[in-house]
């Protein structure tokens, strides 16, 4: 009977293990699968799959049997989007810049003639970004750097300059395409050569004192969250003091 028993248990796990495989092979996400939104629009996998890479978008199943099953795409909140980025691991940090350390000045004439100092951007938030026309991960994260831009429009403390490597014709003939709302400067290269930048799209963000806060270089699908909760975490501070003060 004991025999017997353990049998019938040895026939249950396995049952199991073949159900629980079943619904992982069927639930599984491919370039055949069917995803759709909340209207019933179909997408093809090439435009599923890009949303998906934006980390602002999620999928569930939906409805259907194992043979037959439909996915639902869905965009995240912005607390669902937040909680996914921290997630993630954080950015890989560059080789030539080192959090908590002073950034060597810098002066650069922007494409509109704006002259920038950072010693005279003493108690802003400086954001950062080298860059070049033919990068590709520089161009796919603009949109979203544009977004992070017009979040901030209104905050005089906060500052966004973008160093090109590309001559002033080229940058205006690209922006007509694909506007960059960042302050831009044009022929680059001297400042990342002073900077020790070799890699791009590099990100660096310094608080009111000109200190390191946040640095990275590369496209990580989390990159403008972490910029964007840098300069968050940094206008806070500087509130907080600011009260202290008083």
């Amino acid at each position: 009977m004991r025999k017997l028993y353990f049998f019938l248990f040895l026939l249950l796990i396995g049952a199991s293990a073949v159900a629980q495989q079943r619904v992982q092979v069927t639930t599984t996400l491919d370039a055949n699968s069917v995803v759709k939104d909340s209207t019933g629009f179909q997408y093809p996998h090439a435009i599923w799959a890009k949303l998906m890479q934006t980390g602002s978008y999620g999928i569930r199943v939906a409805k259907g049997t194992d043979s037959n099953i439909e996915f639902l795409i869905y965009e995240l909140s912005a607390a669902e989007r937040s909680r996914r980025m921290e997630t993630y691991p954080k950015p890989r940090e560059t080789t030539n810049f080192k959090t908590g350390s002073k950034l060597p000045n810098f002066r650069f004439t922007d494409l509109e003639g704006n002259r920038y100092n950072l010693k005279e951007l003493a108690g802003k938030v400086v954001v950062l970004n080298f860059w070049f026309i033919n990068c590709g991960p520089c161009r796919i994260e603009i949109p979203d750097l544009n977004k992070m831009v017009l979040k901030f429009k209104d905050n005089p403390n906060v500052v966004f300059l973008a160093v090109a490597l590309d001559s002033h014709a080229d940058v205006k003939e690209f922006l007509k395409g694909t506007p960059f709302l960042y302050n831009i400067t044009e022929n680059g290269a001297y400042l990342t050569k002073f900077y020790g930048v070799n890699s791009y799209p590099t990100h660096v963000v310094v608080d009111q004192n000109a200190i390191i806060q946040f640095h990275t270089t590369g496209l990580a699908l989390n990159t403008v969250y972490w910029i964007d909760k840098t300069i968050e975490v940094a206008l806070k501070q500087s509130d907080r003091g600011k009260v202290e003060g008083d």
